[in-house]
């Protein structure tokens, strides 16, 4: 049976940043819809590089084109950014597929994670959810 979109997202805390797990991507992306919260989506398996990560996220996520591709932007960019374009519904944020490569190697891809980890404390300050899953390729 299909989980209702409000009970998916009522089953994950409001500001969270985890495994995507058992989660379907489309369930995701319906429950964001259903409940007037932003979607946001990357699928990253063909970066190779950090620098590739993040021009990936920036275009799949339609950064404006000063988006800097580096972990300070990427933060600003889903913060002040989103913060200064008015009140916002909530966020559910999918990055598929993360590298895990020679040139995107485990403390690279934490410091990724966490530029979202910190996105969400942002947001949480402010009352607003923001709830991120993220899967390894």
């Amino acid at each position: 049976a299909a989980v209702a979109s409000d009970d998916l997202l009522a089953a994950v805390p409001p500001q969270a940043v985890q495994s995507i797990r058992a989660f379907r991507i489309p369930d995701l992306q319906q429950a964001a819809v259903a409940s007037g919260q932003h979607f946001l989506y990357a699928h990253l398996a063909t970066a190779q590089t950090r620098a590739e990560v993040l021009e990936q996220v920036g275009r799949q996520f339609h950064f404006p084109p000063h988006y800097g591709r580096n972990f300070d932007a990427l933060y600003d960019c889903l913060t002040d950014s989103l913060h200064d374009a008015g009140q916002q519904p909530g966020f559910v944020v999918v990055l598929d597929q993360v590298p895990a490569t020679a040139k995107f190697d485990k403390e690279m891809r934490e410091q990724f994670i966490d530029c979202f980890r910190d996105a969400a404390d942002f947001w949480g300050e402010r009352g607003i959810a923001f709830r991120c899953f993220y899967s390894y390729l």
